[in-house]
């Protein structure tokens, strides 16, 4: 195996990876399986995670299965405990599942706001909280937060999905300051509209999509393999001395 190949080799390591059933997570199984990572998948839709699993089993790799509802407290420790007996530690975190609720700010229930900022802000904490001292003892870890170009820059009627994606990209600069001196490092994803089930549903009509598409200087959305190729940089030790940051994947969308 060449050198370079070698740095972006996950062979041995043990990655989770949230939101696993479809779109971006599923894509992530394949792509870290490939480069040599075992999976736990875990996500919702025990027929998705199935799928991921089969596919993850394909390249020849082993994947764990885990159903977990990301919206409460004990979903996130409960997949975490089950990971970590099952397997030891954890050495790779990818934190991507994420719901949006997409309504004008005067028209969004307490009830919608909580759930989006359970999800997609306080379901990624606690996984790190919950794996980080195994990755802490051994010296090695990378935790990759799923963000998006919505936590950089305001979307109408998003208020919601913005903050709790703003908020992801500052959690991953707090805990860069806690653990780095452990040889952790974590990073935020932030790509634009993907074509996810979840981005097809809210961008896929062409009145709505088109506009958004304009923007992008490269003139399309992204797949979800674009996304997770970016994760595995940051999961390999091709980025061992990035960290606290957030890697935009957005055809220039930012830069327009």
């Amino acid at each position: 195996m060449s050198e370079f190949v070698k740095r972006f080799s996950l062979s041995g390591r043990k990655a989770l990876v949230t939101g696993a059933s479809k779109g971006i997570g599923a894509a992530t199984c394949a792509v870290l399986a490939d480069a040599g990572a075992d999976i736990v998948a875990v996500g919702r839709d025990q027929a998705g995670l199935e799928e991921a699993r089969e596919a993850v089993e394909r390249i020849g790799r082993r994947c764990l299965t885990i159903v977990a509802d990301l919206g409460t407290v004990e979903g996130p420790r409960r997949a975490c405990a089950q990971a970590l007996k099952e397997w030891g530690t954890i050495d790779i975190l990818v934190n991507n599942a994420g719901i949006a609720r997409v309504f004008p700010a005067l028209e969004h229930s307490v009830e919608d706001w909580d759930e989006v900022m359970a999800v997609n802000l306080r379901a990624p904490f606690l996984f790190a909280q919950a794996l980080a001292p195994a990755m802490i003892a051994q010296r090695w870890g990378k935790i990759i937060n799923v963000s998006s170009t919505a936590g950089k820059a305001a979307v109408l009627d998003h208020a919601a999905y913005c903050a709790s994606k703003a908020g992801v990209n500052i959690l991953g600069q707090c805990l860069t300051l806690e653990w780095a001196k452990h040889n952790i490092q974590v990073n935020a994803v932030c790509p634009t509209v993907t074509l996810t089930p979840m981005g097809r549903k809210v961008w896929g009509p062409p009145e709505k999509g088109d506009p958004q598409k304009a923007k992008i200087p490269m003139g399309r959305f992204l797949e979800p393999i674009e996304v997770a190729d970016a994760i595995l940089f940051l999961a390999s030790d091709a980025s061992n001395m990035i960290t606290g940051e957030t890697i935009v994947v957005d055809g220039g969308y930012l830069a327009a």
